[in-house]
């Protein structure tokens, strides 16, 4: 399977502009990719920094330039991978749209820049080590779903007080955000069993949350 780049946070992209820099920042991606490649294969508890380096072509010592040890290098997988998609969940929340067209764009959001992507894998890895290891389990709450939830509420709060949604979405908005832990689950365990049409999941799943309210 390909090695995804991480996608680069906007800091990272103007330091890139001087040749050093962007040595430093493609070096970091490749070791990056390694460790999602190893996570995914080993787990967090399982993998080691001699086998990021040696999948990354690099010495262990460069590792430690960029990241102080293994969860310092699990928790910059997080924030480089999906916080782009973060952000494109809180610029929905400001979008003053009918949430038919919201919940349509959360949809194309899900399915095209994280089920179809390798960051898939990073949630599949927080649903299989995020117990075991509480501090990435906090790390993950903290930087990706309370900022998600945060905005879906805003959001949903919205569309209920327009007559849009029902009021109990903004208190759960996980009810909404439930079919896309049942995919990257399903795709895990059984899919070469009984492929899922995830897109088509979703869109059923709105039209049951909001069919009473279209009725």
């Amino acid at each position: 399977m390909p090695r995804p780049k991480p996608t680069q946070p906007a800091a990272s992209q103007s330091k890139a502009q001087t040749p050093r820099a962007r040595r430093t920042a493609e070096r970091r991606d490749v070791i990056l990719a390694a460790a999602l490649d190893e996570f995914s294969a080993q787990g967090f508890a399982a993998t080691r920094m001699d086998d990021v380096a040696k999948r990354a072509g690099i010495a262990k010592g460069t590792i430690y330039l960029y990241f102080r040890d293994k969860e310092s290098l699990f928790q910059e997988l997080i924030r480089t991978m999906l916080t782009p998609v973060v952000g494109s969940i809180e610029a929905l929340r400001d979008a003053d749209v009918p949430m038919a067209v919201l919940s349509e764009r959360m949809v194309d959001l899900f399915v095209d820049e994280i089920f179809s992507t390798r960051r898939r894998d990073v949630i599949r890895l927080m649903l299989l080590e995020g117990r075991r290891f509480p501090k990435l389990a906090e790390f993950y709450y903290r930087e990706v779903l309370s900022r998600i939830f945060a905005a879906m509420r805003a959001l949903l709060t919205r569309a209920a007080d327009r007559g849009e949604a029902p009021a109990a979405l903004a208190k759960f908005p996980q009810l909404l955000a439930a079919p896309g832990l049942v995919a990257v689950v399903w795709s895990g365990l059984f899919d070469r069993f009984e492929p899922l049409d995830v897109r088509a999941l979703m869109k059923a799943h709105l039209e049951v949350l909001f069919a009473r309210r279209s009725a």
